[in-house]
């Protein structure tokens, strides 16, 4: 059997609910996929900016953008620990790779990062990206990273994008408006009408993306030959359900 390789994403909300205890979760099935079945992960967290709120006295809504990236510097080492500790328990290594989108639209440093990454992964040790938020500004930035975790993918060749969401995948409306909404369990393809009706509010105050930002990043790995799972990440053993292609969350195929 063929090693397979996935981008996994965890967002600011995710991060900041579920703490070390969810972490700990993600990174033992992060383990198991490897042990069990042959698949190696890449791993986007997002939760600098936001952890490094909740660990200080900062609380204004809105942010300048040098308050924003003084934050994530502050939360990135934090966030780290977490995943650090986690992976230790399961006997694996963790490394940082902060990124900008620079970093991959530029031949020769998306080239360092491929390399990069693919040594890590000859090593077993697991790679957690995030957006360089310390240095990045406007021109730089990939915005959210829902959009960095599908680039990523492209980059990386990956066989699936699974992005980790505080609901349990797509509906046919939204849940928090209409609790009888439908969850849909397959989608062909990201259409424009699709993504049209589709909210772009934040999915919660602690992130950047929502629903839109992340079939936007299925619509973007679509293209790339790569199939979505957005799934509800602290659902019990959630990525390795996915592993067995168990009807869990949203399935975007591939094109």
């Amino acid at each position: 059997m063929a090693r397979k390789r996935w981008v996994v994403k965890a967002g600011s909300n995710m991060i900041c609910s579920g703490g070390p205890m969810l972490i700990r979760a993600w990174m033992s099935q992060v383990a198991h996929l490897r042990k069990d079945h042959d698949i190696e992960v890449i791993w986007v967290s997002s939760g600098a900016i936001a952890t490094a709120m909740d660990r200080t006295s900062f609380s204004k809504t809105k942010k300048k953008l040098s308050e924003k990236q003084a934050l994530s510097a502050i939360g990135q080492p934090l966030v780290m620990d977490l995943y650090n500790l986690a992976l230790q328990t399961q006997g694996c290594l963790g490394a940082q790779v902060l990124l900008t989108y620079d970093d991959l639209a530029n031949t020769s440093r998306r080239t360092n990062l491929q390399n990069t990454l693919e040594q890590l992964l000859t090593w077993k040790v697991t790679p957690i990206l995030n957006e360089n938020d310390a240095v990045a500004t406007h021109e730089i930035q990939f915005g959210d990273n829902d959009s960095l975790s599908a680039r990523v993918a492209k980059v990386m060749n990956a066989d699936r994008l699974v992005i980790l969401t505080d609901v349990d995948g797509l509906f046919e409306e939204d849940p928090r408006e209409n609790p009888k909404a439908k969850l849909i369990g397959q989608v062909k393809d990201v259409s424009a009408s699709l993504l049209k009706k589709t909210s772009h509010a934040s999915g919660s105050k602690s992130g950047t993306g929502g629903m839109f930002s992340k079939l936007s990043a299925a619509q973007f790995a679509s293209r790339a030959g790569i199939e979505t799972w957005l799934v509800k990440g602290d659902a019990s053993q959630v990525l390795l359900a996915v592993a067995k292609n168990a009807s869990v969350g949203t399935r975007v195929h591939a094109r």
